[in-house]
């Protein structure tokens, strides 16, 4: 019993994704190391960011279900700034080095690293990032009316960065973890359902 008294379930799940993410990036490049270039680190950081943020949909699932009388203070705390650095630096040494290497500035220097046809979901993930910074500032504005209206932006953006990931991650592209990563997809998809159920559903009874 006292495994469900705290967060030690969501703080499995984020450590074990997170080391999924570590394991595949690392595999990928046979473990070497020594010439690591920033082209080669950015992917790993999108990999930990949307992996977190994946497990905070599932404790948040937990949350509602067997886990009503768990505080996840400490571990949202600490998995989101987690995140928060990572979905920062993603895109942002990617945008870096490319303005080192000749391509200038984004949008059109990380479009242009993808192939032809793909920018598109290049600038998807760009407008997702945005969103998830607009979270950042429910210290200021979760009070006001019109600030449900961020979250429900942020689980769009969420799907948007499973497709994101899914069509131009390196790592995705590796049959196993092409396969987990469905996986997080469809999980995240059927709790976003289950949540809005539930929200619909407490609507209804209080109309």
């Amino acid at each position: 019993m006292q495994l469900l008294q705290k967060p030690y379930l969501p703080w499995a799940l984020s450590i074990i994704v997170a080391g999924l993410a570590v394991f595949v990036w690392g595999d990928s490049l046979a473990w070497r190391f020594s010439d690591l270039s920033i082209y080669q680190v950015f992917p790993l950081l999108g990999l930990l960011a949307f992996s977190i943020m994946w497990s905070h949909y599932m404790a948040g699932f937990m949350h509602k279900t067997f886990l009503k009388n768990v505080t996840y203070g400490r571990y949202y705390l600490w998995t989101s700034y987690a995140v928060l650095v990572a979905i920062l630096l993603h895109p942002g040494l990617l945008a870096y080095q490319r303005y080192r290497d000749g391509f200038g500035l984004p949008p059109s220097s990380e479009t242009s690293y993808v192939m032809p046809g793909l920018g598109w979901i290049v600038v998807l993930g760009m407008t997702s990032l945005l969103v998830f910074l607009a979270f950042e500032l429910h210290r200021w504005f979760d009070k006001k009316s019109w600030w449900q209206v961020v979250p429900r932006l942020g689980d769009a953006a969420m799907v948007a960065i499973f497709y994101h990931g899914l069509r131009l991650g390196t790592q995705t592209h590796i049959t196993w973890f092409r396969t987990i990563w469905i996986i997080y997809g469809v999980t995240l998809i059927l709790v976003l359902l289950y949540s809005y159920a539930l929200r619909i559903r407490k609507h209804s009874w209080n109309v």
